[in-house]
C-alpha cells in the first residue's frame, strides 16, 4: 500500500517553514493522541503517522532527501524507517510520544504524555502535587434594552468542574495514602536513552511529584474534581451593551492539587428593541404626529425607557424634524446619560369627511398653497424648466 504524503498528513504546503510545521503537528498530535482517544486504534495509527511525518520534515537533511526521492529516500535492506539521507545513522523513528513531548515539553515514555497535553485534557489518576489553576469559563447572557438601561440582578445556571467532595480535591480515596512512585523511585524524573545521548525527563507516572496515589478516589477517579451544575446571582450594571463582559472572580472551574479556581466571564448581548435604536448612549425613535399639531404647534407625550416625557412641538414643524430630549437616553457605565432623539413624521389623513374636506378646501383657497415658503422657493427655482 502506498504511503501517504508527509505534507498532506500534516496539512501543510510543501514550502512550509519550521514554525508552520510545528503548529500543524501540534494540532494533529492533539487530535489523534492515544490519551484523548483511548482504545481507538485508527487514531493511534494516525498519531504514529503524523509523528513520523514531522520527524522527517523537521530535519533539514531528511526533508531535502524526502523532497527529492519521496519515501524511497528511507528504504533500507532491513526494512522501512527513516535514516540519515546518506544511508547511515538514524536507525528508525523514535517513539511518537517522544516527538510529541519534545514539542509540548511534557514527560516521555508510554505512561502518558504529561506536560501541556495533561493541562489541556486533564490528568489521570496520578498523584501530582504541583497545583494547576482551573480554567476560565464563558457564559453568554441575553438581556432586553430596558434591563440594560436600568440594570438588574439575574440568576444563571451552568455546569463546571468543582472540588470533589469525597476526596476534598486530593484525588485519593478516603483512607488511601500516597506512596513513593515506583517508576522514578521518588525522584520525580526518569532517565531515558536515545542512542549515545541520555535524556532526563519528568516522570510520566507521578508527573514529577515523586509520589503516587495508592488508590484513586472513586467519585472523581483521581482528578480531584467532579462536574456539577452551579447557580449564581450576578448583578448587571445599568448602561451595558452588546459585547460587555462581566468578570466573576473565582467562579470558573476549580483548580487541581491546590491550584486556584478560574474566573467566570459573562458576555452580554442586548436584544433589539421594537421602538428604540441605540447609538452609543443615545436612543433614537420615530413618532407620528397629526398634521394639525405640526401646523398649529402644541405638546406631545412621548415614551422613554424610564416613562413618559413631554415634547414641545413648535407651530409649523416639518416632517422629519428631529428633537432632542436631554439625558433621556442610556445611562453611562461611568456616569452621565445619553439623549433621546425623536424624529417626527407628519401623518396625512387618508380619508376625510365632507365637512373636513370643505374646511381644507376653504383653507387652500384663502391661504394660497403655492405661497407657502417652501413651496414658493421650490417653484421659483423650477420656473426655468417650464
Amino acid at each position: 500500500m502506498a504511503q501517504q504524503d508527509y505534507y498532506a498528513l500534516l496539512g501543510v504546503e510543501k514550502g512550509a517553514n519550521d514554525e508552520e510545521l510545528k503548529k500543524a503537528y501540534r494540532k494533529k498530535a492533539i487530535q489523534f493522541h492515544p490519551d484523548k482517544n483511548p482504545g481507538n486504534k485508527e487514531a493511534e495509527e494516525m498519531f504514529k503517522k503524523v509523528s513520523e511525518a514531522y520527524e522527517v520534515l523537521k530535519d533539514a537533511d531528511k526533508r531535502a532527501a524526502y523532497d527529492r526521492y519521496g519515501h524511497d529516500a528511507f528504504k533500507q535492506a532491513g526494512g522501512a524507517g527513516p535514516r540519515g539521507p546518506a544511508g547511515g545513522g538514524g536507525g528508525g523513528f523514535h517513539d511518537p510520544r517522544d516527538i510529541f513531548n519534545d514539542i509540548f515539553g511534557g514527560a516521555g515514555g508510554g505512561g502518558g504524555a504529561g506536560g501541556i497535553f495533561e493541562e489541556m485534557f486533564g490528568g489521570g489518576g496520578g498523584g501530582r502535587d504541583s497545583g494547576r489553576d482551573g480554567s476560565d469559563l464563558r457564559y453568554d447572557l441575553e438581556i432586553s434594552l430596558e434591563e440594560a438601561a436600568k440594570g438588574l440582578e439575574k440568576e444563571i445556571s451552568f455546569r463546571k468542574a468543582v472540588t470533589c467532595e469525597r476526596c476534598h480535591g486530593n484525588g485519593a480515596e478516603p483512607g488511601s495514602k500516597k506512596v513513593t512512585c515506583p517508576t522514578c523511585k521518588g525522584h520525580g524524573q526518569v532517565r531515558r536513552s536515545g542512542g549515545i545521548i541520555t535524556f532526563t525527563q519528568t516522570c510520566p507516572t507521578c508527573g514529577g511529584s515523586g509520589q503516587k496515589i495508592e488508590k484513586a478516589c472513586n467519585a472523581c477517579r483521581g482528578e480531584g474534581r467532579t462536574a456539577q451544575t452551579t447557580k449564581l446571582n450576578v448583578r448587571i450594571p445599568a448602561g451595558v451593551e452588546t459585547g460587555s463582559r462581566l468578570r466573576s472572580s473565582g467562579n470558573g472551574e476549580a483548580g487541581m492539587a491546590g491550584g486556584q479556581a478560574g474566573d467566570l466571564y459573562i458576555v452580554l448581548a442586548v436584544r433589539d428593541h421594537e421602538l428604540f435604536e441605540r447609538h452609543g448612549n443615545d436612543l433614537f425613535c420615530e413618532i407620528p404626529i397629526k398634521f394639525t399639531l405640526a401646523t398649529l404647534g402644541g405638546a406631545l407625550e412621548v415614551p422613554t425607557l424610564f416613562g413618559k416625557a413631554s415634547l414641545k412641538i413648535p407651530a409649523g414643524t416639518q416632517s422629519g424634524t428631529t428633537f432632542r430630549l436631554k439625558a433621556k437616553g442610556m445611562p453611562g457605565l461611568r456616569g452621565g446619560a445619553g439623549d433621546q432623539l425623536v424624529r417626527v413624521q407628519v401623518e396625512v389623513p387618508q380619508s376625510l369627511t365632507s365637512e373636513q374636506r370643505k374646511i381644507l378646501e376653504e383653507y387652500a383657497r384663502v391661504s394660497g398653497d403655492a405661497d407657502e415658503p417652501m413651496a414658493k422657493s421650490f417653484f421659483d427655482k423650477a420656473k426655468k424648466f417650464f
